[in-house]
């Protein structure tokens, strides 16, 4: 990931969850809920990394659902990870690039990233990273904002999001920019079915996707069990 996103992120760090929590009208917090939800049963100190996780939102979402699961935090910016450890969660915040993560190959039954993969240089690479983390049943859980493909959500990204979410994130203190690159970066980046296809592509036995509110977000969740994929 670029140095000026990653500089981005450090700088907005401290209104990060609250401005999420009302663009989305708390819904972000309920469609984690919903995406943990989604993983297969998890065994007594399953191995679990939140990637991406920033400011450990989904680490919390997965610890209420799954206590008995370990997990670990990895993202690129450490003051949303100093923002993740002072949440008191038990999982350990760890500083990688999503691309090259310092982790042994195979090592985890599930990954989850929330709206992270849309930041990397290389969302082919990232997935295959994912890949390669996973054990031979492992499971990834992507929750994000994806280029919409429906009707309701070109409406949303195309007319509504360019105006509402930058003045908002203005008004309450962040910078107008950071919040136009979210818009824009959802603009440039793949539907939920290519990015699908790219987790096939990378060596994913089943994909399943769900949309979550008119198609604002979606979860895929790609596994390595065979199957048809879907």
């Amino acid at each position: 990931m670029s140095r000026a996103v990653q500089t981005m992120f450090d700088e907005i760090s401290g209104r990060y969850d609250r401005l999420n929590h009302l663009l989305s009208a708390g819904r972000d917090l309920a469609w984690r809920r919903t995406a943990v939800a989604m993983l297969p049963p998890l065994s007594e100190g399953a191995r679990v990394l939140d990637l991406c996780g920033g400011t450990g939102d989904f680490a919390a979402a997965l610890r209420r659902a799954h206590p008995q699961a370990g997990c670990i935090i990895g993202d690129f910016s450490i003051p949303m990870l100093a923002r993740s450890f002072a949440k008191g969660l038990d999982a350990p915040p760890v500083a990688l690039d999503a691309l090259h993560p310092p982790l042994k190959p195979g090592a985890f039954d599930a990954v989850l990233c929330g709206f992270g993969m849309r930041n990397l240089d290389d969302t082919a690479a990232g997935i295959r990273a994912v890949q390669e983390l996973l054990n031979a049943k492992g499971t990834f859980v992507t929750l994000e904002f994806f280029r919409p493909d429906g009707l309701f959500a070109r409406f949303f990204y195309g007319a509504l999001a360019p105006v509402f979410i930058p003045f908002v994130g203005a008004a309450l203190g962040s910078r107008r920019t950071a919040y136009e690159y979210l818009v824009n970066s959802v603009r440039r980046f793949r539907t939920a079915k290519e990015y699908a296809m790219l987790c096939r592509e990378a060596g994913f036995a089943e994909t399943k996707i769900r949309a979550l509110d008119g198609g604002i977000a979606h979860i895929i969740v790609a596994r390595k069990l065979s199957g048809k994929a879907s």
